[in-house]
């Protein structure tokens, strides 16, 4: 038979595979977050928290930004459970995660994560957190240090003053609290308010926080990103054991904007031991 009708052949035959794959992956981003058939509960710390498990192999959690929930890792899901135990989990006072209390700030929702993994049965977990989750998974690393095995941290911030973020930025985060403040009061009112009222507020970590720092930390941002590339720069020559990595033409929403660049670096970075340089390759 010809080669070429052959390989022909072989393709069609291959096709429908191929197809079947790509609509297993699309389920799997397109239900993160309300997969009813695998999403679960666990109550702690006096919220209930929820939370959905992917894949087999070493624990990596997920950890979204202010506001959103874990579909906000939609472009990582399919690309990460092939090869990891992935956890996406809705924190405290987002997403599917119930929380009635009136306060909240960014350690509580590190040492929820603590409480999370230990109900999990988890001693220590890859870490990938953007925004917001970037500064839950630094404070995770610096509060409860065993738990963090890597981290990548997109986006995150130590202060919220005008050093980090521009005052248009913070004037609309306040404009958006008071339109809350006046709106209805649900349960979904209120929250945002509690969200909001932190960014304006918090976090307040120090630098000498930073050198407690005992795991690797690829620290990330855009060269467009709501956070300064100079305040990410800080993040950076603060940790003992860091990579930096700064992207050019990019803002804040690094792992959906450059998904496949932020996919491939990251599980590079988890691959590598911390004293191999990435990417330095060069002949000599």
């Amino acid at each position: 038979m010809n080669k070429l009708i052959l390989k022909s052949i072989i393709i069609i035959m291959l096709l429908p595979i191929t197809l079947m794959a790509q609509i297993k992956q699309t389920e799997l981003a397109k239900n993160l977050g309300k997969n009813a058939a695998i999403g679960k509960y666990i109550n702690t710390r006096g919220i209930k928290m929820y939370y959905e498990i992917y894949g087999k192999g070493e624990p990596l959690l997920l950890i979204h930004g202010n506001g959103a929930s874990m579909n906000a890792f939609k472009y990582q899901i399919d690309f990460f459970a092939k090869k990891y135990k992935v956890i996406g989990v809705d924190s405290r006072a987002q997403g599917k995660t119930v929380d009635t209390s009136s306060v909240l700030n960014y350690e509580m929702m590190a040492d929820d994560l603590n409480a999370f993994l230990d109900s999990l049965k988890i001693d220590s977990a890859n870490v990938i957190g953007w925004s917001d989750g970037g500064i839950n998974g630094l404070l995770l690393a610096i509060r409860h240090p065993k738990k963090v095995k890597k981290l990548v941290a997109t986006g995150a911030n130590l202060v919220p003053d005008t050093s980090v973020f521009s005052t248009y930025n913070n004037n609309m985060n306040a404009s958006d609290l008071k339109r809350y403040r006046s709106a209805k009061q649900d349960a979904n009112t209120r929250n945002s308010i509690k969200l909001v009222q932190m960014m304006l507020d918090e976090p307040n970590i120090p630098l000498t926080d930073l050198h407690k720092i005992k795991c690797p930390v690829l620290v990330v941002g855009g060269d467009n990103d709501l956070i300064k590339p100079s305040h990410t720069l800080q993040i950076f020559e603060n940790i003992p054991q860091a990579y930096l990595w700064i992207l050019p033409f990019t803002g804040h929403a690094t792992p959906q904007r450059d998904k496949v660049g932020f996919n491939n670096k990251s599980l590079e970075f988890f691959k590598t031991p911390f004293h191999t340089v990435l990417g330095d390759d060069w002949d000599k």
